[in-house]
């Protein structure tokens, strides 16, 4: 495998995933990931409910008819 097979798939990757949010099917998608640390730095939420909201939205992804960005990530 050449290291530009390599780098091309993980582009291919990384456009799945802008798309995949961009669309609206990602649970837990760049703009939740960036509200839970702007009220971790603010001091509203600790590490662990931060973590805690983050496995929440994860585990109910299915259910509300999304997907996590590792599962986009893996099948693209």
């Amino acid at each position: 495998m050449s290291r530009r097979d390599w780098y091309d798939r993980r582009l291919d990757k990384r456009v799945a995933l802008q798309i995949a949010e961009e669309q609206g099917l990602v649970a837990d998608c760049t703009e939740l990931r960036q509200t839970l640390v702007a009220k971790l730095k603010s001091g509203e939420m600790t590490i662990e409910q931060v973590q805690a909201e983050l496995r929440k939205v994860k585990h109910d992804a299915k259910k509300n008819g999304k997907k996590t960005r590792s599962q986009i990530w893996r099948s693209a």
